[in-house]
């Protein structure tokens, strides 16, 4: 099983994520493609498989991924400060896999209708989401 985890800026929710999913799918193999060296690093450090950096890792990454976790601006072309390009966008968004996106302020979205949480909260809520429907 292929976990595709995106993050930029400084990594801190991708570790989350690379955390909570290496204990909750410890069988997954879990790919960190960060938009930038340190977020990158942040995630390897967390128990990320695998790690690459860039536009092209993001958008090869994605294809044959089962999962894709990361902020909402993860689909959203020139979000996370410019980091995540058009492309990466576009390779997220349609790609195949489910995605388990985050609310994230620094993204430039709001979603309406979704409750204020903690970014924990959010994270054990996506895993949870992201375990209960590959594993079925």
């Amino acid at each position: 099983m292929k976990i595709v985890i995106i993050d930029g800026q400084g990594g801190r929710l991708g570790q989350m994520l690379v955390e909570r999913v290496k204990v909750r799918l410890p069988q997954a193999q879990v790919y960190a493609l960060g938009t930038n060296t340190v977020a990158t690093a942040a995630m390897l450090k967390a128990g990320a498989d695998f790690g690459a950096t860039g536009e092209n890792p993001v958008v090869r990454g994605v294809m044959d991924a089962d999962g894709v976790l990361g902020p909402v601006g993860i689909v959203v072309a020139n979000s996370i400060l410019g980091e995540v390009t058009p492309a990466m966008a576009q390779a997220v968004g349609s790609c195949c896999a489910r995605k388990y996106l985050v609310p994230m302020n620094s993204c430039g979205v709001v979603v309406a209708g979704v409750e204020d949480m903690s970014l924990p909260a959010y994270v054990a809520k996506a895993v949870e989401r992201l375990a209960a429907e590959i594993v079925n």
